[in-house]
Formats: C-alpha cells, structure tokens, sequence
C-alpha cells in the first residue's frame, strides 16, 4: 500500500479523534488555525479534510451551526476508511454484532452468485488462499491472512459491484472473526473442512450447495464472537499486526 499524502494522514487522524470520541456528537470541532497548529498542516488541508469529513457523514457545516460532530448513526458506516477509523479506536460490542449480522445478510448470497460466475482465476485466488491457510495450520504462519483473503476472494468471483466494495466493510469483521477462532485450540484446523465445503461446492457450479455451506461457515464464527462479547475478554485490536499460529509441536519418540 503506498504512504499517504499530507491530505490522507490529517484525514486519518481527523477521522480518528472524531471516532475515537475526542469530539463529542453535536460538538464544535476547534476552529481552522487551532487544527493546522494541532496537525502542522496548512488552512487548504484541513479544509479538504474537512470536506472529505462532510462527505463521510462525520461532520456537518453551516453559517449559523460551524463546523460540528453528527451522531454516529448517521455517519456512513459503508465507507472504508470510517470502519477503519472504528477499528483503530476499537470494536465495541454493538458494532461487531451489526457487521456480523451484515455479513450473515450479504456473504451467503455473494457465494451462491460467486458459485454461477467464479472464473478460472477466480478460483485459482481461493484455492492459493486455501492452501494458505492449510499451510499455516500445518507449519505455522499467518492464517488469518490468507482466512481474510479465502473470503474476499469469494466476494470478488460474485462479481457484483455492490458486493465487491462490501468486501472492504467486511474486511474489518472477518480479520476479527478469524483473530477470535484462531485463539482457540483446534479453532483453525476445525474449520477448514467447512472451508473447503464452500470451495468445493463453488467449483462444482452448485449455487444451493455452496450457500448453505457458507452459512454453516459463517454461524459457527458467529458463535465464537458472541461466547466472547459474553465474556469479558477483550476483542482483538485491529491495529496490531495479526497473530500468527505457532508451528505444531512434534509428537516425542517412545523408547
């Protein structure tokens, strides 16, 4: 990914201190030459910032009402950046649930449609993220890398555009998703079977088949995420690089 400009970095951290509940809902944002102290940044940044922010749904502008924090409600929960910015400052409960519900809403329809239009390439990006996974499990590695790109490979072969920038929504949720199995035990190594049902059913043009076994997929994360939110554990931070699994340890000789 390449660095951001001067605009893209005071964007991230506008973006993130209004996220992050530095500035309330319905508070004043501090005025023009207070932020290009603050951000060492020049009055044209922080007004394409600011902008980029409107846009967003975070701000609101205006002659008699300046330049203030909407709800979080009304921010647009669909731009990338903004579930970044949430991701930074840290998954609440609320938030998590709503993407999950979203994606249980949004994936299976994509894999049925992915299993009508997946092309040869389409396929061959799953299958290495498969393998990926399987490796990691096997040797030891990043698995929820590859976990992360098995699914958004899935979204992509549907083909759809709405689908497509979806998957950017859902990134956030599945790098969770998948940083909470891969705590467990045989969390990884218990789900690639199912894993592998939706890919086989995709190869096979089965539609029927591969929704249903996206949804067996999707259901036995969602379990893992509400034992957790039950819980007082603390949810992954997103902001962290992701946790790797160890290699197996070797079974020892006897005699």
């Amino acid at each position: 990914m390449a660095p951001k400009n001067v605009h893209g970095l005071t964007l991230d951290q506008l973006g993130e201190a209004i996220v992050g509940g530095r500035f309330a809902p319905g508070a004043s944002i501090p005025p023009e030459p207070q932020l290009c102290e603050s951000f060492s940044v020049s009055r044209t940044v922080i007004r394409e910032a600011v902008k980029s922010l409107v846009a967003k749904g975070l701000l609101v502008t205006g002659p008699k009402v300046g330049t203030r924090v909407l709800p979080s409600d009304q921010w647009n929960w669909f731009d990338p950046d903004v579930v970044a910015w949430q991701s930074k400052a840290g998954l609440t409960r609320d938030f998590l649930r709503d993407l999950q519900e979203l994606r249980r809403v949004i994936e299976p329809a994509a894999v049925r449609m992915a299993a009508q239009r997946a092309t040869t390439q389409d396929v061959a990006v799953i299958e290495f993220a498969y393998a990926g996974m399987q490796d990691a499990i096997e040797h030891g590695g990043d698995y929820v890398r590859h976990d992360l790109a098995f699914h958004q490979g899935l979204l992509q072969a549907a083909h759809n555009r709405m689908v497509m920038q979806m998957s950017k929504v859902l990134g956030a949720l599945l790098r969770t998703a998948f940083e909470i199995s891969t705590s467990g035990l045989h969390g990884p190594a218990s789900s690639l079977p199912a894993h592998r049902a939706v890919l086989d059913a995709v190869i096979a043009r089965d539609p029927a088949r591969a929704e249903r076994a996206s949804l067996l997929l999707i259901d036995s994360a969602a379990d893992d995420i509400e034992r957790v939110l039950g819980s007082r554990r603390k949810l992954p931070s997103l902001a962290l690089p992701a946790q790797r699994l160890a290699p197996p340890r070797k079974a020892r000789s006897i005699g």
